[in-house]
């Protein structure tokens, strides 16, 4: 019998991104000639304070301690795998469900301790015997057996597609610290990473040291004191970077990069994330039921029009539910998808909606505050031009989430809302569309073919990476083909970066940034 597979909870669903109070930011930091071993990064939200991996589960948090750990596996610059603590790969045994790892010897966390297979094994399994918010990232791993203080095999219930690409990338914990007192280890953490633990003072600042005797001699380390502060107000943030008051500041808009990327001591920069934004149409009620209803509203306005107008810097048109970044790893044809996608044809939209939309139609889209309410109304514009129209209602975050699970016409006919994950199909297919995430990640009903959501579940247990490239494929055509959600475009990951700050790239994956400790760059403050 199956055991009860991983769900993603709908705190991976991206918030609206609404400024929220910052802490006070104060001065002394950001191009101090007189210290060159120092840099301030400013983040673009203020971080939930968690600092232990086995309860954390904001990014912004996640971006201070990833300098504290290391993983058993990292995520490269193309969001592969690469080993860290192990040695290498591991050897994959039983049908893809038992894992055995190597891990390097004489690596020690910053108390003195030796990290060892017990350390691994309890990050593993620690956040599904809280329960914590995590527990779903791990709940497949059935048992692990230590075999010594350098090995320890991992054995799954079933064959989990992801592990390989996604799961092996465990921050590892101080077992023994980390069990003495959870909460005091919560916010002054022991890792073995390249930074210890620093000064913190709660929703003002967290800041980490160099940490000298770091195992891995291969990587390149400049900085010895990094500081973190949260300003989640746009205008603030950009004000703070353009009068040298912040190293590095994260997420720029749009609207201001332009005159960022002018100012000769300030660079501008971004990767391309697996964090997206879609619109997803009601399937369970109401006229966008029809599929060729769903095609007229997509020929109504053109997204390519959109992006430049409003997100040219920091966004990408998706043509599928799989992220490019994403697709770089796996090679689904995404420009056959593309072509698939109805274009900006606004006779072919009203021929449409006059054939199979009634008369009076004028649908709701909700959506939250930002680039998404403004792709909202856009549509509706559109709509009204082609004698339609559309009522789009901006909500909040929390009354978003409550309404779009609904699956009620009278709530809405579409709604936009965003998603991230790994460099794993099944991160956007289960939660996204696979019918057990209805009313949970999910609030198109979309019934699909024969067949469709049992080809999502069996990806998601089969370990053959090839098998499941073909499992997923057709999966992908028919969402671009019957559009029961429009992948619209991603968010890059984005910073403006001190000319004097030299090396620092932006990492797709959000957790990752700021990019200090990277086996790819040297970044150095000049």
């Amino acid at each position: 019998m199956a055991h009860d597979m991983p769900q993603l909870t709908r705190r991976h669903v991206l918030g609206s991104g609404a400024a929220i109070s910052a802490a006070a930011i104060a001065g002394c930091f950001g191009g101090d000639d007189d210290d060159d071993s120092f840099i301030h990064i400013t983040q673009s939200q203020e971080r939930d304070e968690d600092f232990d991996p086995v309860i954390a589960n904001d990014a912004y948090s996640a971006q201070v301690y990833q300098l504290v750990y290391d993983g058993l596996y990292e995520f490269g610059e193309g969001l592969e795998l690469e080993p860290n603590v192990a040695t290498d790969f591991p050897d994959v045994e039983n049908d893809g469900t038992r894992y055995l790892f190597e891990i390097h010897e004489g690596i020690e966390f910053h108390n003195g301790d030796e990290l060892t297979a017990s350390d691994v094994a309890h990050s593993f399994t620690a956040p599904v015997e809280e329960d914590t918010e995590n527990a779903s990232s791990y709940n497949m791993i059935e048992d692990i057996e230590i075999i010594d203080d350098h090995q320890l095999q991992v054995d799954l219930f079933d064959p989990y597609g992801p592990f390989e690409l996604q799961t092996m990338a465990v921050t590892i914990v101080n077992e023994d610290v980390r069990t003495d007192d959870p909460e005091d280890y919560n916010t002054n953490p022991v890792g073995s990473g390249p930074y210890t633990w620093g000064d913190w003072s709660a929703n003002e600042f967290a800041e980490v040291e160099l940490w000298d005797d770091y195992w891995d001699d291969d990587l390149e380390l400049n900085i010895d004191t990094v500081r973190f502060e949260a300003h989640a107000d746009e205008a603030g943030r950009i004000s703070d970077i353009d009068a040298g008051n912040t190293d590095v500041a994260m997420d720029i808009p749009n609207a201001d990069w332009e005159d960022l990327d002018a100012n000769d001591d300030v660079t501008v920069t971004g990767a391309e994330s697996p964090t997206y934004m879609y619109m997803a149409f009601n399937c369970n009620e109401g006229p966008t039921t029809n599929p060729e209803v769903r095609r007229a509203i997509c020929h109504a306005f053109s997204m390519q029009d959109f992006i430049e107008t409003h997100a040219e810097h920091v966004a990408s048109p998706m043509y599928s539910p799989v992220p490019p970044v994403v697709n770089e790893v796996w090679g689904f044809p995404e420009d056959e998808y593309r072509d698939m996608l109805p274009e900006y044809d606004p006779d072919e939209a009203e021929a449409l909606l006059d054939e199979h939309a009634p008369d009076d139609f004028e649908p709701t889209i909700i959506a939250p505050e930002g680039l998404r309410a403004q792709l909202a109304e856009r549509i509706a514009t559109r709509l009204d031009e082609i004698g339609y129209g559309a009522d789009a209602q901006i909500l909040s975050f929390d009354a978003l989430v409550d309404t779009y699970v609904t699956g009620e016409y009278e709530d809405y006919a579409m709604y936009f809302l965003g998603w991230t994950g790994g460099p794993d199909p099944d991160y956007y297919l289960y939660p996204l569309f696979h019918e057990s995430q209805e009313e949970v990640n999910q609030g198109h009903f979309y019934e699909g073919s024969d067949g469709f959501h049992d080809a999502i579940a069996e990806g998601r247990e089969t370990a053959d990476q090839d098998e499941r490239y073909d499992i997923y494929e057709p999966v992908i055509r028919e969402i671009v083909e019957e559009l029961p959600a429009l992948p619209a475009f991603t968010q890059d990951n984005t910073m403006a970066i001190g000319q004097y700050v030299d090396g620092l790239e932006a990492h797709p994956n959000v957790a990752s940034n700021p990019n200090l400790a990277s086996k790819h760059y040297d970044v150095s403050v000049e």
